[in-house]
C-alpha cells in the first residue's frame, strides 16, 4: 500500500473513528452516553403496553369492540374461580364455596373488583359436582402489572385444591397471570443468557479472555443506549413497546452487535499481519469491511422497518423497535469498539497477538481446502445441496401454524383449571362474545345471537357493573359451547357477525377473546403475504447496489428462500416429533422469515463482497475460493453466537417463544454451515463471471483484452494448497 493509499483511507469518518487522539474522544462519548441511559434504559419496563390493544390489528372489528366497551364499563377481563368434587360438592364445600364469595367481594386490592363479583354458579341446580364464581378485575394502563397479583390474591382467599376437592382459578384472568409470570424477569432472564452465550462462543472462536470483553461492552453499550432512546419515544412519541418487542430487542442486539464486530476483528487482525501501525490496520479494516458491514445493518434496520407496514399492532410495533436496536448496535461496532480495540493496542489479543509478518492462517485452513475441493465439481455440488435443502423443506407439511390454545401456551404445565371448567360448564364459560349494537335494534340482535350455533341461548345478558345504554348503544354478553380459543369458537364467530351484520339499521359488532383471536389470525395471513415480499425485495435492491450485479442478488435471493423453507420445515419435524408442542402462532412464519432473511444475509453479503474484491484482482473462480478462506471461520464462529443468542429465547416459559428461538437458530446454523459455504460457493464458481453481469469486473475485461485465446486459469484449489 502506498503512503497516498495511506492518506486516503484515513480521511472522513474512517480517520476520525482510528485518529491517535480522536479515539479517546470516541470512548469519552460513549461512556457519557451510557452513564445517561442506563437509568432512562432500567425503565422500559415500566413503559410497556401489554394490554390487548397493543397486540390486537388497529382496524379490527374485535378492537373497535374493545375500545367502544369502555364507555360502558371500565376495562377489565373476568377471573373464574372453578370448584369440583368428583361424586358432588358436599355441604361443607358449598359453605366454603359461600364463604370465599363473601371475602371476595370484599376485595378491591390490585384491581380486582370484588363488589361486582357474580356466583356462585352450579353445574346443575341438584347434587351439583362443580360451581364457578366469575371475578373481574380492572385492566387500564398498569392492568398487565396487576394481574398477577390480582389473582395472587384471589388464590390467597379461596385456597388450594385438597381432600377431594380441586380449585383452580382460570378464565381471561388467569390465563393472563400466567402470561404475566412468564414474561417477568425477561428482560435479565435474555440478557445474562445471551451475555452468557456471547462469552462462551467468543472465547471458543477468539481463543483469547482478554478480546472477549470488547465486544462485551460495545454491544452492552449499544443495548442501554437502544432501551433509553426507545423509553424515551415510548413516554414522549407514542412508540409502542410490549414484552414480546423488548424481549426480542435483546436478543437482537446481542446477535448482530457481536456478528458486526467479529466480521470487523477478523479483518482488523488479517491488517495487523501487514501493518506495523494498528492505526493503520484499523483504518484499511474500517475500509475494506466497513461497507459490507453497514450494508448487512442497514438490511436489517431496513428489513424491520418493513414490519410498520403490517396490520398486526404487535408486529408493526416490533418494527422500529429492533430497527432501532440494530442501528445502535451499527453505530457502537463502527465507532466504540474500532477506538476500544486501538486503546487497548495488539495485547488485546492475548495469548494469539497476530504480529507484522506472522502467518495467515486462512491461507491453507479448513476453508480453503473445502473450497479448493468444491471447485473441482461446483456443478454436481450445488445441485446435491439444494436438493438436500428441499427434501428438509418438506416438513413444511408438518408445520401447524394456527395458532396455540392456552393450555399449550406454555413449555410447562399450566393450571388444569379450563379443562376442569369445560367438563362442567359450557367450555366458552369466562369468555364471552362481546356484542355492541344500536338500542333499537338490540332485541333483534339479541335474538339473531341467541339463534346461532355454538351460542349458549340463556346466557346473553348484560354483565354486572355494566351501563344498560351509552350514545344510543347496549352491549351484552353471551357464552359460547365451545372452548374460547379453539377453532370451534373462532367459527361461531364468524357465524355470529355474519348473523347480527344482516340485522338493519343495528350496526352490531361482535367481540371478545375468540374475536380477537380469530382478526389476529386473518391480519397475520395479510402480513405474511405482504411483509415477506417485501422484504426480500428490500434484500435484492441493497444487494444489486452493494455488488453492482443482477445475477449474483438473484442466485443469493434464491439461495436464501430455500434456506428459509429447509429452516422451517426441519423445525416443524422437531416441534411435532421431538418436542411434541401442539402448534405454531400464526405470527411465527413470519417472524422467522424475517429474522433469518434480515440476519442471515449478513454472512452472504460478508461473503460475496470479498469474493468481489478479490476477484477483482485475481478472477472469479480464484476470488471464490479466496474469499471462501478469508471469511469462513469468522462467518461460522458469527453464526453460531447468533444461533445461541436466539436459542437464548428457549429459556422462557412460552412455547411461542421457544419455537422462534429453535426455528431462527436452526436456519443460521443452515445458512452459516451449508448455503453460504457450499451452496453460494458452488454456485458463483459454477456461474463464473457471469455472476457479475451485467457488469465485468476488471480482472475479467483486463483478461478478455489482453488474452482472448488464454487457456482456462489454474485450479483454485491448487493455489490454496
Amino acid at each position: 500500500m502506498t503512503d497516498g493509499q495511506g492518506r486516503h483511507v484515513r480521511q472522513g469518518l474512517i480517520g476520525f473513528v482510528c485518529g491517535r487522539r480522536s479515539k479517546w474522544l470516541i470512548v469519552g462519548l460513549w461512556l457519557v452516553v451510557l452513564v445517561v441511559a442506563a437509568p432512562l434504559a432500567s425503565k422500559l419496563t415500566d413503559a410497556q403496553d401489554n394490554d390487548a390493544g397493543s397486540w390486537l390489528p388497529g382496524s379490527a372489528e374485535s378492537t373497535q369492540v374493545l375500545d367502544a366497551s369502555n364507555r360502558f364499563r371500565p376495562e377489565q377481563i373476568p377471573a373464574v374461580v372453578v370448584y369440583a368434587r368428583d361424586g358432588g360438592l358436599t355441604d361443607r364445600d358449598r359453605q366454603r364455596i359461600t364463604e370465599d364469595v363473601r371475602e371476595i367481594k370484599a376485595l378491591t386490592a390490585h384491581g380486582v373488583r370484588g363488589a361486582e363479583t357474580r356466583g356462585p354458579v352450579y353445574d346443575t341446580p341438584t347434587a351439583p359436582e362443580a360451581a364457578q364464581i366469575f371475578v373481574p378485575i380492572t385492566m387500564d394502563e398498569k392492568g398487565w402489572e396487576e394481574i398477577a397479583p390480582a389473582v395472587d390474591s384471589l388464590r390467597d382467599r379461596v385456597g388450594r385444591s385438597g381432600a377431594g376437592l380441586s380449585v383452580h382459578i382460570t378464565g381471561p384472568g388467569g390465563t393472563s397471570a400466567d402470561f404475566s409470570k412468564a414474561f417477568e424477569g425477561i428482560d435479565s432472564t435474555l440478557l445474562f443468557s445471551a451475555m452468557a452465550v456471547v462469552i462462551v462462543m467468543l472465547l471458543l472462536t477468539y481463543r483469547s479472555p482478554t478480546l472477549i470483553f470488547v465486544p462485551l461492552i460495545g454491544v452492552v453499550a449499544a443495548l442501554f443506549a437502544a432501551q433509553a432512546l426507545i423509553y424515551l419515544l415510548a413516554k414522549h412519541a407514542g412508540l409502542t413497546v410490549n414484552g414480546q418487542s423488548a424481549g426480542i430487542l435483546t436478543v437482537l442486539v446481542f446477535g448482530a452487535g457481536t456478528d458486526y464486530a467479529l466480521l470487523l476483528v477478523a479483518r482488523y487482525r488479517e491488517e495487523l499481519r501487514r501493518h506495523e501501525d494498528r492505526h493503520e490496520a484499523m483504518a484499511l479494516a474500517l475500509h475494506r469491511a466497513g461497507p459490507a458491514v453497514l450494508a448487512s445493518g442497514a438490511t436489517v434496520v431496513l428489513s424491520m422497518l418493513v414490519l410498520l407496514a403490517a396490520e398486526m399492532n404487535s408486529t408493526r410495533g416490533l418494527g422500529p423497535v429492533a430497527a432501532i436496536g440494530v442501528a445502535i448496535a451499527l453505530l457502537a461496532m463502527l465507532t466504540l469498539f474500532p477506538a476500544l480495540l486501538l486503546v487497548f493496542g495488539r495485547w488485546i489479543c492475548w495469548p494469539v497477538i497476530p504480529h507484522l509478518g506472522s502467518a495467515d492462517p486462512t491461507a491453507s485452513g479448513l476453508w480453503a481446502r473445502m473450497g479448493g475441493r468444491i471447485a473441482r465439481g461446483p456443478r454436481v455440488v450445488w445441485v446435491a445441496t439444494a436438493l438436500a435443502l428441499a427434501v428438509l423443506s418438506l416438513g413444511l407439511l408438518q408445520l401447524r401454524a394456527g395458532g396455540i390454545g392456552n393450555a399449550d401456551a406454555f413449555t410447562g404445565k399450566p393450571d388444569t383449571g379450563q379443562e376442569v371448567s369445560a367438563r362442567y360448564f359450557p367450555a366458552g364459560s369466562g369468555d364471552p362474545l362481546v356484542v355492541i349494537s344500536d338500542q333499537a335494534r338490540a332485541d333483534q340482535v339479541r335474538a339473531a345471537v341467541a339463534g346461532t350455533k355454538g351460542v349458549v341461548p340463556d346466557s346473553i345478558a348484560v354483565p354486572e357493573g355494566t351501563k344498560p345504554s351509552y350514545d344510543g348503544k347496549v352491549l351484552f354478553e353471551a357464552t359460547m359451547t365451545d372452548p374460547a380459543d379453539g377453532d370451534a369458537a373462532k367459527r361461531t364467530v364468524e357465524r355470529v357477525r355474519d348473523a347480527v351484520h344482516a340485522v338493519p339499521g343495528a350496526h352490531a359488532e361482535v367481540g371478545g377473546g375468540t374475536a380477537s383471536l380469530l382478526d389476529m389470525d386473518e391480519a397475520t395471513t395479510h402480513d405474511n403475504m405482504l411483509v415477506i415480499p417485501a422484504v426480500l425485495v428490500v434484500v435484492l435492491l441493497i444487494l444489486g447496489v452493494l455488488l453492482r450485479a443482477l445475477v449474483a442478488p438473484l442466485l443469493l435471493i434464491g439461495t436464501v428462500v430455500l434456506s428459509f423453507a429447509a429452516a422451517l420445515g426441519a423445525s416443524a419435524l422437531f416441534f411435532r416429533h421431538v418436542f411434541d408442542y401442539a402448534g405454531e402462532q400464526t405470527d411465527f412464519p413470519l417472524f422467522v422469515f424475517v429474522f433469518l432473511v434480515a440476519l442471515g444475509i449478513d454472512y452472504n453479503i460478508f461473503l460475496t463482497t470479498r469474493i468481489r474484491e478479490e476477484a477483482a484482482r485475481e478472477g472469479t473462480r480464484t476470488g471464490v475460493v479466496t474469499g471462501l478462506a478469508a471469511t469462513g471461520a469468522v462467518i461460522t464462529s458469527a453464526g453460531l453466537v447468533l444461533a445461541g443468542t436466539f436459542a437464548a429465547l428457549g429459556t422462557l416459559p412460552m412455547v411461542a417463544f421457544a419455537e422462534i428461538g429453535f426455528a431462527v437458530a436452526l436456519g443460521v446454523l443452515l445458512d452459516t454451515f451449508v448455503v453460504r459455504s457450499v451452496l453460494v460457493t458452488s454456485l458463483f464458481l459454477d456461474a463464473g463471471e457471469k455472476v457479475w453481469w451485467p457488469q465485468r469486473l476488471a480482472h475479467e475485461e483486463r483478461s478478455a483484452r489482453t488474452e482472448p485465446d488464454s487457456p482456462a486459469a489454474p485450479e483454485p484449489a491448487a493455489r490454496q494448497e
